[in-house]
């Protein structure tokens, strides 16, 4: 087993694992969004960037952003990569989570996990002696936190003088915005129905940054208090894979969260509407908010790839 998750606060991110948004610092986050910055204004600069490399992409999620972000911005690299699916792995039983470590890190440099449950993803970064990186688990959704964040930077550039608001499910998105608002030092509303609130343990561990940078975290089951005045409106689906049994009773309890006209009107004239995609239409956001012009959905999900680059250029570059 390897013993090399690193404190987020050293310098060098080569050979880590980027698991939760926690495994970078306040400035490892901040150089991350100015190498995909200058990755998305220069990319023949970087071409070259990680020449042989291949990463081991595992889905248990059925994916289009996540696959598609992936297996083309390790090609934009230099590098290559292997799909490997259910039908593949079976992860944890046809094979152990062990033994699929242990045969890849000999194999590839990098594996990107998109699963379920986030101990599985844990315990391959701890048997893998390669970088792991969180495509998605029921706990986090890193990667796509730090898409918005870097597009709300693109459009915005200061976040600690917005407010932002996510509205909707306590979920794994909401889980990595509060995070990533604890290292960046933005203040962020979180809006959801009695009984759908982010996991307390998420808010501990996002009060470790807070009195470093500043940030704001409020937790509320208003959402009007949550859109007043904000300058970026957030949402996602009411139910995430896995939770399909449970989408008919959710849209009851979360139709009052629904980013309509009405609710978004609460908002700054020229604030972003976003969503991590896929979008259900008519149930968490209207068309007339997603298609209308302060809606940004699709340079956040463009920004997926850019992000995701810096990050693996960081992980695994010589």
């Amino acid at each position: 087993m390897k013993n090399r998750r690193k404190h987020p606060g050293k310098k060098s991110l080569r050979g880590r694992d980027f698991l939760s948004v926690f495994d970078f610092s306040s400035r490892q986050m901040k150089e991350t969004f100015r190498l995909a910055e200058d990755m998305k204004a220069r990319p023949g600069k970087y071409r070259k960037a990680l020449d042989g490399k291949m990463m081991a992409l595992i889905f248990e999620k059925p994916s289009l952003r996540t696959r598609t972000s992936f297996t083309v911005g390790i090609k934009q690299l230099g590098g290559d990569s292997l799909l490997l699916t259910p039908a593949d792995i079976n992860l944890g039983k046809r094979e152990s989570v062990y033994d699929v470590a242990k045969n890849l890190e000999r194999m590839v440099d990098g594996i990107m996990i998109r699963t379920f449950g986030h101990d599985i993803c844990t315990s391959l970064a701890e048997y893998a002696s390669i970088p792991v990186i969180n495509g998605l688990t029921d706990r986090e959704h890193p990667c796509q936190a730090m898409a918005d964040f870097f597009t709300v930077m693109e459009c915005r550039k200061n976040l600690k003088k917005l407010k932002l608001s996510y509205i909707g499910d306590g979920n794994n998105v909401a889980h990595s915005l509060i995070l990533a608002a604890a290292r960046t030092g933005a203040t962020l509303f979180i809006a959801t129905p009695e009984g759908y609130a982010p996991a307390p343990a998420i808010i501990a561990q996002a009060g470790e940054a807070i009195q470093e940078t500043g940030a704001t975290i409020v937790c509320t089951e208003d959402p009007i208090e949550a859109a007043r005045d904000a300058d970026m409106i957030y949402t996602d689906t009411w139910a995430s894979m896995g939770q399909e049994a449970e989408a008919e009773a959710r849209k009851a309890v979360f139709a009052p969260y629904q980013v309509n006209r009405k609710l978004f009107s609460y908002a700054k004239p020229d604030a972003l509407f976003m969503h991590c995609l896929p979008a259900h239409r008519g149930e968490e956001v209207t068309d007339e908010v997603i298609d209308s012009a302060n809606s940004v959905v699709f340079q956040e999900a463009e920004n997926r790839l850019h992000i995701q680059k810096a990050i693996m250029f960081e992980l695994l570059r010589e």
